[in-house]
């Protein structure tokens, strides 16, 4: 059996459609997808997805937005990434402090969170160690998918500029997922990876 470990975007939890739709779809292929609940201060964030990846050794972490700047440093893995949001400090000051109501229900029940400086400062310290120590095999192992349509978040050259175009591919989409993207690009892009 397959494992995928999929990491969700700011805001989100592990009971997302894109999870959902990807256990769905993977399941006849003998692959489970786990979609743990991301902490939501990058202080614990960044060791709670490194103790996953330690116990749980997936075959390919899946990651979207937030979730794929996390998935980037989590060196030596199969990874997808996917929208990938390596400036959320400068998202996050310019977006507006505040509370923050989750797009989907947590484990924990909680239905909000707070965005405040310490949130902030705590994702530009994590960004400090975007991109460092990638080897050539570290680079090999990196898939970066793009929506040609996102006005939310566009990393394309910090991605390429470290990564190059091996593994980069451009998609019809936004920066949320659709079901049409995941049936289209991401499920297939699994499919190969994974030999399924």
């Amino acid at each position: 059996m397959h494992t995928i470990l999929y990491l969700h975007g700011f805001a989100g939890s592990g009971a997302s459609g894109t999870a959902t739709y990807m256990r769905n779809a993977l399941y006849p292929h003998d692959t489970r997808v786990l979609a743990p609940d991301i902490p939501v201060m990058p202080a614990e964030a960044m060791p709670f997805l490194q103790q996953q990846v330690a116990e749980l050794h997936p075959d390919l972490i899946v990651a979207t937005s937030m979730g794929a700047m996390y998935a980037e440093q989590l060196r030596g893995n199969l990874r997808i990434l996917v929208n990938p949001s390596f400036c959320m400090a400068r998202l996050l000051t310019f977006g507006g402090m505040g509370r923050r109501a989750f797009r989907n229900e947590r484990a924990d029940g909680q239905r909000e969170f707070k965005v405040d400086k310490l949130m902030i400062n705590q994702f530009r310290e994590l960004e400090k160690k975007t991109f460092k120590g990638i080897t050539p095999e570290d680079r090999a192992l990196v898939y970066g998918l793009f929506g040609k349509q996102d006005k939310r978040v566009n990393c394309q050259e910090p991605f390429t500029k470290n990564y190059g175009r091996e593994n980069f591919l451009l998609f019809e989409g936004e920066h949320y997922l659709n079901d049409s993207v995941l049936k289209h690009v991401v499920l297939p892009l699994i499919h190969k990876l994974l030999g399924i």
